[in-house]
């Protein structure tokens, strides 16, 4: 894929799961990485080590506008700018309407919407004209399938903010997609039992689950020179669905 030699990437939610895959791919394609976690701690400093490099990991809890802050300070310090931003970090969670309690529905946009935003805003002043923001986004913005309601809304946020974003920063040159996973094998899936993973694999067109590498390679093409006229999208990433 394209050349990232000279590049920063910050992952958030970068200690397992596609965001680790996600980091591992960018480095593996030159970039300096920068693997934000909140409590993977081990995970994350264990993935910045395997990369090598200049890599290193960060935590901060992106519900938490303070950490953000000092994340970003941290940032600034060590290297002082930032070309790729790539807004993984996010939680699920299914329960049907009656069930969702104010709690749960606050926790998920919390992290899935706002900590996004709040990202991508303390983010804009470091990226360099040029830059590349990546945001993932779930297939269940698509779906129909009772229980996921909080989820799926939190998500299609993130696909507004994409669509609006993009020629906020287009001037600079800064391109804004979506990468939209199907179903993944990470512990975001956790909560799913063994018979319902094996009714959603077997509606995938291309027969088996996703793999975090999947993703990360789509996440790839956005953040090479090769996606430099794609803005303002949804790359789905679902095997077929």
């Amino acid at each position: 894929m394209g050349d990232l030699s000279g590049k920063a990437a910050l992952v958030t939610g970068a200690g397992r799961g596609i965001g680790a895959g996600i980091a591992r791919r960018l480095a593996r394609d030159g970039a300096q990485v920068i693997c934000n976690y909140s409590r993977a701690a081990a995970e994350a400093e264990a993935l910045a080590a395997e990369i090598g490099g200049e890599a290193f990991a960060v935590k901060a809890d992106i519900t938490d506008l303070a950490q953000i802050d000092t994340m970003f300070a941290e940032i600034s310090r060590r290297i002082g700018h930032l070309d790729i931003l790539v807004n993984n970090a996010g939680r699920g969670g299914s329960a049907p309407l009656a069930e969702t309690t104010p709690e749960m529905f606050d926790a998920i946009f919390a992290l899935n919407t706002r900590g996004t935003f709040f990202v991508t805003k303390a983010a804009s002043s470091l990226l360099r004209d040029g830059g590349r923001i990546i945001n993932i986004s779930s297939t269940t913005t698509r779906v129909r399938m009772a229980g996921l309601a909080t989820y799926a809304a939190s998500k299609s946020a993130v696909e507004a903010l994409t669509r609006n974003w993009a020629p906020e920063f287009a001037p600079r040159r800064i391109t804004v997609n979506s990468v939209v996973p199907g179903i993944v094998d990470t512990d975001l899936i956790a909560y799913m039992s063994d018979e319902r993973k094996a009714r959603s694999v077997a509606t995938v067109p291309l027969g088996r689950m996703g793999r975090p590498e999947d993703i990360a390679d789509v996440v790839a093409f956005l953040a090479s020179d090769d996606a430099r006229w794609v803005t303002s999208h949804e790359i789905v990433a679902s095997g077929g669905n």
